[in-house]
This record gives structure tokens, C-alpha cells and sequence, in this order.
């Protein structure tokens, strides 16, 4: 069943570099635009409809989760292979596009952060951390 899991985040990858390369065209820009993130996106929204379903067993997760652990050398990898210098000069709509996600995360930040709420800290984890 891990198969499984693992084949949903195959599907959610070829949908978003597929997606990615559709908006690169859109924008005039030789180059894949965020098909990891949609595909990271689609595969939080797959993922959690099917588990609501009841269609996706723990199992087929084990093999989402082991992939999650490898997430972060993926992106790494497959965004080495994009090339940056032909984006930028496509047109300023790279950049500004970048400086955009900056500024709303920067601004963002402080909303989240007034949505979780404040609870008591952690117990400290040694006596040398109390004093």
C-alpha cells in the first residue's frame, strides 16, 4: 500500500511541472514557474479530500511521509535545474513576482501569528535550562 502513496505524489508531480511549464508560457518565460509548489499544493489538497473520504489508508501515507522526509534535497535538485538567468530576463515580472511573495509572507507573519494564540511555554528540558 505504500506504492500507493507514493504514486499520488508522482501524480501531484507531473501535474505540477506540467502546470509550471503552462504558466511559463503564459508569461513569456523559458523556464518551469512553481510546478514544485503546485505540486506540493495539490498534493496537501488530494491528500487530505481523500483521507475525508476515508480512501486514503494509513499505509498509502507511510509512503507520502517517507518523501516528505526527502522533500527539501528534492526541491533543492529540481530548482538547481531551472534556469534563473533566463527568467529574470524575460521580463521584470520574475522579479516582482519574487519581491510579491516576499513582502506578503513578511506580512503575513504577524496575522499567523495572532491566529494560533498564546499558550504556556514548554516545560525546559534540563535544570540547567531553568536557571
Amino acid at each position: 500500500m505504500i506504492i500507493y502513496g507514493v504514486a499520488v505524489l508522482a501524480g501531484c508531480l507531473l501535474a505540477g511541472m506540467i502546470v509550471g511549464d503552462l504558466l511559463g508560457v503564459l508569461l513569456g518565460v523559458e523556464a518551469n514557474v512553481g510546478g514544485v509548489g503546485f505540486a506540493m499544493l495539490l498534493l496537501i489538497v488530494l491528500t487530505d479530500r481523500m483521507r475525508r473520504a476515508g480512501k486514503f489508508p494509513p499505509h498509502s501515507a507511510d509512503g507520502v511521509l517517507f518523501w516528505s522526509a526527502m522533500y527539501i534535497p528534492i526541491v533543492v535538485a529540481m530548482a538547481s535545474t531551472q534556469n534563473v538567468v533566463s527568467a529574470v530576463s524575460g521580463g521584470p515580472i520574475a522579479l516582482l513576482a519574487g519581491v510579491g511573495a516576499t513582502v506578503a509572507c513578511w506580512a503575513l507573519v504577524p496575522v499567523l501569528s495572532r491566529l494560533g494564540g498564546a499558550e504556556e511555554p514548554l516545560p525546559p528540558i534540563s535544570e540547567e535550562a531553568e536557571v
